[in-house]
């Protein structure tokens, strides 16, 4: 019989969660994400400072030697994530998904226009935007942003996604692919409640299943990628979903595990079910919100820890600088 794996990828996209791209070599994922803490952890590693070092020099050979090194930083951190998308590019078959500023989430205009930076140098580089997903949180002006994108055929990857209030949204904008995040759902219960849950009662599982039905019932083309696992017990349940980005810890436990995985989702078995259909309009959006403590929780901190991240990354390619001056000089 098949490892767990090989039979997830029968019925399920499987997608890297990762940065290292060593682990995509290894488990060959269709697709592949990045978020900024990945992006972070990524660029301290040895094996990647080459790329790093590239993108810097590049900045700096731009913006000239007299330029102010928090400049050149702020430059080189709006290319890097691109860098690391085009080499991963040539990994994986399929989609990279790069992430726009955590810091830009409540402005719509601001996350345009970064998004339409970011493609930009995707499409200068001879990257089709059929490979390219641009990351955008869902909160109302990260939706709004992304309706407008996809007008533009720009691919939009929703993210730190926990109510169906945001999916609903994002599904009406005509967003190519959200990301809701089984595992920071399943952190909060467990925090909130004191329980620990297993198998189908765990409640980022119960999210995502809700979801994918919703979208099966009333035919909406946008897809479910399930993100943010714990453990391999939340995956098997979701096998099935349209698709699943996975660490490469947890792709190498599926590698390694045998027995039988049953399809646990199902578009055909979600179209014969009684759910009733939800109007999203701004006010509801916000009074679903409010209402949901969890995904008002998980949602604000996740954008403040991604921010987070992308501050820790920019100290960092600024103090590289310093010691990349003179090379840049030669």
């Amino acid at each position: 019989m098949a490892n767990l794996l090989e039979q997830l990828r029968a019925m399920t996209v499987v997608v890297a969660d990762t940065g290292d791209m060593e682990a995509m070599e290894k488990f060959r994922p269709q697709d592949a994400t990045t978020n900024p803490s990945l992006i972070t952890a990524a660029s301290q590693m040895p094996q990647y400072q080459s790329i790093v070092d590239g993108v810097l020099i590049d900045a700096l050979k731009e913006l000239g030697d007299s330029a102010d090194p928090k400049e050149v930083a702020n430059l080189g951190f709006k290319r890097l994530a691109v860098a690391f998308g085009k080499k991963i590019l040539k990994i994986v078959p399929g989609r990279v998904s790069t992430e726009v500023d955590a810091r830009l989430s409540y402005d719509t205009e601001a996350t345009i226009a970064q998004a339409r930076e970011i493609i930009d140098q995707y499409d200068q580089a001879g990257i089709g935007r059929d490979r390219v997903l641009i990351k955008i949180a869902s909160t109302w002006e990260g939706i709004k942003a992304a309706e407008v994108l996809e007008k533009e055929g720009i691919h939009c990857n929703l993210t730190l996604l926990f109510g169906l209030h945001q999916a609903i949204a994002c599904a009406e904008a005509g967003v190519t692919l959200i990301s809701p995040f089984v595992g920071r759902i399943l952190d909060w219960y467990k925090k909130d409640t004191g329980k620990d849950y297993q198998g189908a009662d765990d409640p980022g599982v119960k999210s995502v299943t809700t979801i994918f039905n919703y979208y099966k019932k009333f035919g909406y083309k946008t897809v479910v990628m399930g993100a943010s696992f714990r453990n391999i017990g939340e995956i098997k349940e979701l096998a099935g979903s349209d698709l699943l980005t996975i660490s490469p810890q947890l792709l190498g436990e599926l590698a390694a595990a045998e027995g039988e995985l049953p399809r646990k989702l199902d578009p055909e078995a979600a179209k014969a079910m009684d759910i009733e259909k939800i109007a999203i309009d701004h006010d509801t959006f916000v009074k679903m919100h409010t209402a949901d403590r969890m995904a008002t929780d998980k949602l604000k901190e996740g954008i403040e820890g991604f921010s987070a991240a992308l501050e820790k990354l920019e100290t960092l390619l600024a103090k590289r600088i310093t010691e990349l001056e003179p090379v840049a000089a030669q």
